[in-house]
């Protein structure tokens, strides 16, 4: 807890605020005794010329570092706090061979670490090059029975960046003649977290939090993040692939008990059997994680190195995530040397780590590591492919309206024609333009032309008001998006069957559950229309309207401070929560200022888009 003293020297005797809590936050991790082999430490030295260009302050409270009943506001002490402990720089090896000299009272006394993880975009498969190329973990706070863990993008360039590896030298930190390997990050990268993940945060899809931004010359940043556990797949898929069984038991092991101990894992087994209990936990993770990345349309960079995402599907790095506001399933990023994996791969991604992760189990607990096709039917796959329908399907029933007791109704007595209606949804989602593959901003897309968030929120209460199917053509104009062309939603003689079917299925749902429950019709139908309105608002937020946000809010500054920033962010991330069960509702809509109306009018603009 921060505490409150009194300055002695201070005339009128006011308070000085010393934000103790923040001392914790000095390099300490126990990744560093746990798995040495899985770090690189490096002794950093505080970085003049910063300042706090965003602060979060209710992720500052939730994790212990302020008290529940600190203000909003950004004083004099609290700034400079946050700057000693986040405003570092590594002193890496480019800077010892040049022999740079700094003063002693600049340099921190902990060291911080960089960790080892699998990355493709690395020459070394097997993990032995790659892992933090611009960040380091701050440490951990500990609070209210959980342990967070903390790190800084943007602190200096690792040994562990492509660029040393592509090029075979060390680069100077902030080095112009190198980008991705200059280890310096940027402050709309840092603002373009600190909204997509709070949104994120709100809908309970998980993501690290942006604790900070701090700004220096040049839009040049360190942003701070924090998570429970910062583990990704990739922190054990190095070792694997190298052989080194013994550091590869001590991460899972780490790993195990750092779920037990923050209380997300309960009743594990002892022994051997925990690694079953790892891997049967990892499968309903990964498994449920790419369901709801296709029921929302989140673009989430998914591949064999585990690398885009944390061991509890958590999602990281906001430059590579993307949520549409259509199912744009060709989607693909380009990163130069090679395209992304799309929305609908995503699935099969996940299943490669879970098959993955079964051999991994199985060198661990035998110490003899077999080839992976040996799992390629392994029952685990099974179980993944049965949780991924189960919760897609739970998902899509949530996404009509109906509340979680009817949802469970329809999956357990019903699912027969649960599933019939949602593979006819997904004929009219994954729909595509007659125009083709062509390119975008940053990469290649094949459009999809149906808006079906917008077709189940405006069904029931057509229905309600009406009580009869509506026409195909008004089917097809509600649905129909601004990607859509008049040859693309012509009624063929299928379309037109498919059309038919849908109504049919969607009434067939409302008459079991009116069976089941024994209410009315109408009143499910009201009770639908209600919840959909919200599950399926009409102004989400997509990528390309974040990027967007953030670009209209820098230009804004230096007008907006942090405490303002602060408060920006609340409101429109409140307003972006598309949880019909929140209680607080109606707080969603409160009195919206200028800034927010221009906002929410770029998330109207770009609705439908990446």
């Amino acid at each position: 807890m921060s505490r409150i003293k009194l300055n002695i020297q201070n005339p009128f005797n006011s308070p000085t605020e010393d934000y103790e809590t923040f001392d914790q936050i000095d390099g300490s991790h126990p990744l560093k005794k746990k798995v040495p082999e899985s770090v690189v430490e490096y002794k950093a030295r505080y970085r003049d010329g910063g300042k706090v260009a965003a602060f979060n302050f209710d992720l500052a409270k939730e994790i212990g570092l302020l008290d529940e009943d600190h203000p909003d506001k950004l004083s004099k002490s609290l700034s400079k706090k946050i700057l000693d402990t986040f405003s570092i720089m590594i002193i890496n090896e480019y800077d010892e061979i040049v022999g740079k000299k700094f003063p002693e009272d600049q340099i921190k006394p902990n060291t911080y670490m960089a960790t080892r993880y699998l990355q493709l975009q690395h020459p070394n498969k097997q993990g032995k090059t790659s892992g933090d190329g611009r960040s380091i973990w701050n440490g951990q706070v500990k609070h209210k029975g959980k342990v967070y863990d903390i790190s800084s993008c943007g602190t200096g360039a690792t040994c562990l960046s492509p660029a040393t590896h592509l090029y075979g030298r060390y680069f100077e930190s902030g080095d112009p003649s190198i980008s991705y390997g200059c280890g310096y990050s940027e402050v709309d990268e840092g603002f373009s977290t600190l909204f997509f993940s709070e949104i994120f945060e709100k809908n309970k899809i998980g993501t690290e939090r942006l604790l900070a931004v701090i700004e220096f010359p040049n839009k040049i940043s360190i942003n701070v993040r924090v998570h429970q556990n910062l583990i990704r797949p990739s922190h054990m898929f190095n070792h694997l692939k190298q052989g080194n069984h013994e550091a590869l038991t001590k991460m899972v092991d780490y790993h195990i008990a750092r779920e037990k101990r923050n209380k997300i894992w309960k009743e594990v087994p002892k022994g051997q059997q925990k690694y079953d209990y790892f891997l049967n936990k990892e499968c309903e993770i990964f498994s449920d994680l790419v369901a709801r990345f296709e029921s929302d349309y989140i673009f989430c960079w998914l591949d064999w190195d585990g690398d885009n995402i944390l061991m509890d599907g958590s999602v990281i790095d906001f430059g590579s995530i993307r949520q549409f506001g259509l199912f744009h399933h060709e989607y693909r990023f380009d990163d130069v040397s090679r395209f992304s994996t799309s929305i609908k791969e995503q699935k099969h991604k996940a299943k490669y780590c879970i098959q993955t992760f079964a051999q991994l189990v199985d060198y661990v607990k035998t110490g003899k590591r077999k080839p992976l096709k040996d799992f390629n039917n392994h029952q685990i796959l099974k179980k993944f492919d049965k949780v991924f329908e189960d919760k897609s399907l739970e998902y899509f029933v949530t996404k009509i309206g109906f509340n979680s007791k009817d949802t469970k109704y329809l999956l357990k007595s019903k699912r027969k024609e649960v599933l019939s209606f949602y593979k006819t949804f997904c004929y009219f989602e994954r729909y595509k333009s007659l125009h083709g593959l062509h390119e975008v901003g940053d990469g290649i897309n094949w459009d999809a032309i149906y808006c079906m968030r917008d077709l189940l929120r405006e069904l029931p209460q057509l229905y309600l008001s009406r009580g009869e199917n509506i026409k195909k053509s008004e089917f097809i104009e509600i649905a129909r998006s601004s990607y859509a062309t008049d040859p693309d939603v012509a009624l063929t003689n299928y379309k037109s069957k498919k059309i038919k079917d849908f109504q049919e299925s969607y009434w067939k749902l409302i008459n079991l559950v009116s069976k089941s429950s024994k209410k009315s019709q109408e009143k499910i139908l009201l009770e639908i229309s209600m919840r959909s309105s919200i599950v399926n608002k009409f102004d989400r937020v997509t990528g390309d309207s974040i990027t967007t946000i953030v670009n209209k809010i820098l230009g804004q500054r230096p007008k907006l401070s942090p405490v303002e920033i602060q408060k920006i962010l609340r409101d429109f991330s409140e307003y972006q929560n598309m949880d019909p069960d929140t209680k607080d509702y109606q707080n969603r809509h409160a009195k919206q200022g200028r800034l927010m109306k221009g906002m929410l009018k770029i998330v109207r603009d770009y609705r439908e888009g990446l």
